[in-house]
């Protein structure tokens, strides 16, 4: 019951980080009584047509504001930072930012908002038994016009027509359609990076310009999306309902599970398209095909280095300018610049060993550990040495060989990285 109750919350939260996130980057605007996605069953007729999202409007002005979504047209420019948006209303809003001026205040616990919206939202989390529950998969939605946009999933009511996936508006499934034909209309001016919405763009400009307005109340972490501090937060609770049934690793986010699993299995459905190398995500092999294209997007804002992961570039932050925070393992106080890294070094003092050869039953602290015994039960010896006839069951076994290979006969070149 605690699980439920607490997602329902999480959830709460995240809607209110997501309406948050919209009005800052602009990708979608207000809603518009207009919109047929937001009265679908009253009767007006709606002539006015939307080319790019097959969204209707019954005024043709509504069209017209409603357009400024799918292009770079923003008339509205705050005074006071420069800022542009595509209509007016978003800029008095956003105005409040600099005035600190919260006019919606609410009657049970004095917090203060920006938005009507919000405070909307914020009303929920004082009666909790008034969330709107779907029925059929049991999420919790904090308005009834959630629920009901949800609900459209399940009806199928905006169904792609190439793989089938449903969506809860026609908006999104415009934009998920883009998938399929490759459209990516909005282009990053620092590194070409294309991307199929506007919003996509606003949020990885954030890369370069190193703004992380999101800060951690409980150990100062900042991020540059709210819903990554929400994600993030789960952490500091403990809360992780998705359990690894191979190895008992628990998540907070079921995408992250979902991620993992692929540690377990032998399938590589993503390769690369320069040297045919496999991969098991998507992310894995973006990272690689850097090697090939030389592509630094990340670049550091207080000297001029760049470099290929935002992993390394949060690292060359903490050690050259000191911004960040170091992540420090609490049995010997060894600094770690990855949360990763500092997870498996804990490991390592506890004896925990979750990846367990099939084999010999041998276990081993991470992954990549088990990867390397795996070919000691094989009689394939799928690495040769160039230089002789020799063969090899691992990678490094004949680094190692090769190394010795090419003294004895006296080339000064080595292939192989350190």
């Amino acid at each position: 019951m605690f699980f439920i109750v607490f997602n329902c919350f999480l959830m709460l939260c995240i809607f209110a980080g997501e309406r948050s996130l919209m009005d800052n980057t602009e990708d979608i605007t207000e809603a518009d009584s207009n919109d047929i996605t937001e009265r679908p069953h009253d009767d007006k007729k709606r002539p006015y047509l939307c080319t790019v999202c097959e969204k209707r409007f019954t005024q043709k002005i509504s069209l017209k504001r409603h357009k400024r979504i799918h292009s770079v047209e923003k008339p509205f420019m705050c005074t006071v930072c420069d800022k542009r948006f595509t209509q007016k209303g978003n800029m008095k809003t956003h105005k409040r930012i600099h005035s600190g001026e919260k006019p919606f205040v609410c009657a049970v616990c004095d917090k203060r908002f920006t938005q009507k919206g919000h405070l909307k939202t914020h009303k929920q989390l004082h009666s909790i038994g008034e969330l709107y529950s779907c029925t059929q998969c049991e999420k919790c939605f904090s308005t009834q016009d959630y629920l009901k946009s949800h609900m459209n999933i399940h009806s199928s009511k905006y169904k792609c027509t190439e793989c089938g996936k449903c969506f809860n508006n026609s908006y999104v499934l415009a934009l998920h359609r883009r998938s399929h034909s490759g459209a990516k209309p909005f282009e990053c001016s620092i590194c070409s990076k294309l991307f199929t919405q506007a919003g996509n763009l606003v949020r990885h400009s954030k890369i370069h310009s190193g703004e992380k307005p999101y800060k951690c109340h409980m150990c100062d972490k900042a991020f540059t999306q709210r819903t990554n501090l929400l994600t993030h937060i789960k952490v500091h609770l403990g809360y992780k309902p998705y359990k690894c049934h191979m190895c008992g690793k628990a998540f907070s986010v079921y995408g992250n599970l979902n991620r993992h699993m692929s540690v377990h299995s032998n399938r590589r459905p993503y390769h690369c398209p320069y040297c045919g190398k496999m991969f098991k995500t998507e992310d894995e092999l973006k990272r690689h095909v850097h090697i090939h294209t030389g592509a630094t997007p990340y670049s550091c804002r207080h000297c001029s280095e760049r470099f290929a992961r935002s992993d390394q570039l949060k690292t060359h932050l903490l050690k050259s300018h000191n911004e960040g925070t170091w992540l420090t393992c609490h049995i010997c106080q060894k600094k770690f610049s990855q949360s990763g890294s500092l997870k498996i070094h804990v490991r390592r003092h506890e004896g925990v060993k979750p990846y367990v050869c099939s084999e010999c039953s041998k276990r081993f602290c991470t992954a990549g550990a088990l990867k390397h015994h795996v070919p000691v039960h094989s009689d394939v010896k799928q690495f040769g040495c160039i230089l002789c006839d020799k063969s090899f069951r691992t990678k490094d076994a004949v680094k190692t060989h090769f190394k010795r290979c090419s003294s004895d006969l006296k080339f000064s070149f080595v292939l192989f990285p350190n």
